[in-house]
């Protein structure tokens, strides 16, 4: 790995997701993390929503017990969410936007406008030993809330600009790009840690992981659509090996 490695986070919400349109225990997600990290993982990420489509409570608690890099609970700020993890005591907790009727988590926190609430589950987390990020767009009115708020951590939301990509949209995937690197410059500047995430895949994580800022990428669903072609274990691996190639580039011209 390079000197200035970047951190691979795998979300393994999806092997749920599978195991649960018929049920019972097959495929794990526990048995995912553990191959994952084998291959290259620096941590593990879940989402437990509050409907429990993929992720359920056992699964947080065998994965805490069970898996030997750190675990990264997404979660919405709410009361439920937040005892639950005060109890577990996941390494880290991400708070994330969540709607009930979306696919995915659509575009990042209001941080801006729910400073109260959410300064009061970030106090609560950090209380219980839980180093936590909020999933936030790159605009500078989100990432100075976020800096107020008191987390230390922000992850940026990447979905906008990977979406743009795949439609062709070459001029929207540019701006959008160049506001994650504003955004990334101003996080560290205002001494948050930035992470970044949504709808990466080898190719966007890649170019994701040649800005310095950025310390660590979470990926979960491109990485299980192609598990499912090559293997969890070689799709890890790739993708390790691109964000390497993405972090060699600092310094560069290239």
């Amino acid at each position: 790995m390079p000197a200035s490695a970047i951190r691979l986070g795998v979300n393994v919400d999806h092997v749920a997701t599978v195991r649960n349109a018929r049920g019972g225990r097959h495929p794990d997600p526990v048995k995912a993390a553990e191959i994952a990290i084998a291959a290259g993982a620096d941590g593990i990420t879940a989402h437990l929503r509050e409907d429990r489509r993929h992720i359920v409570d056992d699964d947080v608690a065998r994965l805490k017990d069970n898996i030997l890099k750190p675990l990264n609970l997404e979660m919405a700020a709410t009361a439920e969410m937040v005892a639950i993890a005060c109890k577990l005591k996941p390494h880290a907790a991400c708070i994330v936007p969540e709607r009930r009727q979306e696919r995915t988590t659509e575009g990042g926190l209001d941080a801006a406008g729910q400073r109260e609430t959410l300064r009061a589950a970030v106090s609560e987390l950090a209380a219980a030993g839980i180093r936590v990020s909020l999933f936030i767009a790159a605009e500078p009115a989100q990432i100075e809330a976020a800096a107020a708020i008191g987390a230390p951590v922000i992850e940026i939301h990447t979905g906008t600009w990977c979406d743009a990509l795949a439609s062709g949209e070459q001029a929207s995937a540019t701006a959008e790009f160049e506001r994650i690197v504003r955004g990334a410059v101003l996080a560290q500047s205002a001494g948050l840690e930035v992470h970044a995430g949504h709808g990466l895949d080898f190719a966007t994580a890649e170019k994701i992981a040649s800005l310095e800022p950025v310390v660590e990428l979470n990926i979960g669903h491109f990485l299980m659509g192609e598990a499912i072609f090559a293997g969890l274990a070689p799709a890890v691996r790739l993708m390790r090996a691109a964000m390497d190639r993405g972090r060699n580039r600092i310094g560069t011209s290239a």
